[in-house]
């Protein structure tokens, strides 16, 4: 269902187009400071429009999403592909992820010396 070119709500057009599985995962993100609209934080109720640029992020990673037509309530996968102009860079390749230092989990606080070598592996040397 489309509005005749006004506006809708940016949590309900996020999970109208299928970015969120429930409105309310939309709402926490909005509450939380992951939407932006044009560059600004918004609230949940803050109305987009067809041209806005919206900065969502997710798992650490930034989608940028342009308001192709506005969608007010859950519709079908290839609907929803339309009413999105979905402009996100590719994700880094997977070689690059190899290089990151990862400490075993319950290995505990890293001692001086590993603090240094972690330090010094990300290019933080002091």
């Amino acid at each position: 269902m489309t509005t005749g070119g006004a506006s809708v709500r940016v949590d309900a057009w996020l999970w109208a187009i299928r970015v969120y599985k429930t409105r309310s995962a939309a709402t926490t993100a909005c509450r939380a400071g992951h939407v932006r609209v044009n560059g600004d934080r918004v609230k949940a109720a803050q109305p987009v429009r067809p041209g806005d640029e919206l900065r969502v992020r997710i798992n650490g990673f930034d989608r940028i999403l342009v308001v192709k037509q506005p969608i007010a309530k859950r519709v079908g996968a290839a609907v929803a592909a339309e009413a999105v102009d979905d402009q996100t860079p590719p994700p880094p390749p997977r070689e690059l992820a190899a290089f990151v230092p990862v400490r075993d989990r319950g290995a505990g606080r890293p001692t001086k010396r590993e603090r240094r070598d972690i330090d010094r592996l990300r290019g933080r040397e002091g």
